[in-house]
């Protein structure tokens, strides 16, 4: 290993027990204490000494583990020390470029809560409202920036903002970056930014695209690595149910209907699945909303606010739209659908179990989600414990799912079919996925919830205990 490169893995406590003793200055320290945080999570710790010598690091830490004050709190206390004065030239020193609206607003959210004693101005930028309001605050002058990609080359263009004097980069998210599409115009972005700065690259997982925009960004960087994402959260309780695809919204609607479940979080594949998760609960008088790209920011904003005051205890959300939730005290996750990325399992249940607490992952698994059940037990090398006392428990749990590549069209599928099931040699009829398989999940009939089931039904729901707010985020 080049001796320049710093490895640092820690998955206990920090040993600095302050924010002092990380060395920051006494503002930013105050600034800490006033949101309620008390002690550095292990990113912060072993993060925040290297960003404050002006080195570039690799960051390498899942949802929930701290990196945004990570980064947020040495780029404050450099910029205090630079000479840079709140009053003075207001050109952007600092980029932050993230891939989602909701991220880049807590991220913003962030730096004006930690940098509120030392004047300096920030504005978040992002596509999907007006930038009259953007421009204006563009045009007035501000040090940091925090922006999606798509809305910041848009104002590139209009020769509205100017990347020319940026002293530190920070690329969080890369991953996700990554899985949005967003490579070309991230390096787009990389192209307009001086060839001397601090560059901060931030990511859960390091896939081969990743780590070649890293090496194209970083010099010289150090790395900081806290929590594999094979390693998913200790104290998170993690259940599976199997159950037929059509039976999930009344599992789920059981399941909900315990009032211990006091804030869930459930991920749904697709955008128009999160809708009709929603109608579905309503229909059953749960309280909830939805969040995901068809949604309006104003719409998202409304729905996370409510989240948030407990108005509604219940989110469904995409994946991509839930990159930005950042809400310590929600106490379970379901994943309605399993994702087909075992690693995006990890991201997700993370949403629990934040800063000390515990927390609660329910997993609904139908036939053709096997594999992908099995994928993600294999990536965190443990098995799920299976829930059976359900009233909507599968009896075709052990019926193997069809790979991947294996997989047809539906027009392929009625060919290979038939109105008969072709014989095997010795009689043995083929098996084929049923034709309910393929239906879409229910019209206005299907949307109507069903009775609640006699005896323990799905509704079995598992508290959690909520440790203490003391670590930032």
């Amino acid at each position: 290993m080049n001796e320049n490169l710093t490895s640092i893995t820690r998955n206990e406590p920090p040993q600095n027990s302050s924010f002092e003793q990380l060395g920051l200055i006494e503002p930013i320290a105050r600034a800490v204490h006033d949101e309620g945080y008390t002690q550095p999570t292990p990113i912060q710790t072993a993060a925040i000494p290297h960003v404050l010598e002006g080195r570039d690091l690799l960051g390498l830490a899942q949802t929930g583990t701290g990196k945004t004050a990570a980064f947020a709190l040495p780029i404050l206390q450099r910029l205090a020390k630079s000479g840079r004065r709140p009053q003075g030239d207001r050109s952007i020193g600092v980029l932050v470029l993230t891939p989602t609206r909701e991220l880049a607003s807590q991220i913003g959210d962030s730096f004006g809560a930690y940098g509120k004693h030392l004047g300096f101005r920030h504005t978040v930028i992002f596509g999907g409202v007006g930038q009259n309001a953007q421009e204006k605050a563009l045009r007035q002058g501000i040090d940091i920036l925090v922006a999606t990609p798509g809305r910041l080359l848009d104002l590139v263009t209009q020769r509205i903002v100017h990347l020319s004097r940026i002293e530190i980069f920070v690329l969080d998210e890369a991953d996700r970056m990554l899985d949005m599409g967003f490579v070309h115009d991230v390096r787009r972005v990389l192209a307009l930014l001086p060839k001397k700065k601090q560059s901060l690259f931030f990511s859960a997982t390091m896939p081969p695209a990743a780590q070649a925009l890293a090496d194209d960004l970083l010099h010289d960087p150090a790395t900081v690595a806290v929590n594999p994402v094979s390693s998913t959260v200790e104290l998170i309780t993690q259940f599976v149910y199997f159950v037929e695809k059509n039976d999930k919204r009344s599992l789920l609607t059981d399941i909900l209907s315990d009032h211990k479940i006091k804030r869930a979080l459930v991920f749904s594949r697709t955008k128009h699945g999160a809708d009709r998760v929603v109608r579905y609960l309503d229909h059953a008088g749960i309280k909830c909303d939805a969040i995901h790209g068809n949604k309006s920011q104003n719409n998202r904003e409304r729905a996370l606010a409510r989240f948030k005051a407990g108005e509604s205890r219940v989110l469904v959300a995409t994946d991509i739209a839930a990159r930005g939730i950042d809400i310590d005290d929600i106490t379970h996750v379901v994943n309605f659908d399993l994702p087909n990325v075992p690693e995006t399992y990890v991201h997700r249940i993370g949403r629990t179990a934040r800063a000390g607490a515990s927390g609660v992952a329910l997993s609904f698994c139908d036939a053709e989600e096997r594999g992908f059940l099995r994928d993600i037990e294999r990536l965190i090398g443990r098995k799920i414990d299976v829930i059976k006392e359900h009233a909507f428990h599968s009896t075709e749990r052990e019926r193997a799912p069809v790979p991947q590549q294996q997989q047809r069209g539906p027009r392929q599928q009625q060919q290979q079919r038939g109105r008969q099931q072709p014989q095997r040699a010795g009689g043995q009829q083929q098996r084929s996925r049923q034709p309910a398989r393929e239906q879409p999940q229910g019209g206005d009939a299907a949307e109507q919830p069903r009775k609640r089931a006699t005896g323990p039904g799905g509704g079995r729901a598992f508290s959690s205990s909520r440790g203490r707010r003391n670590r930032p985020r």
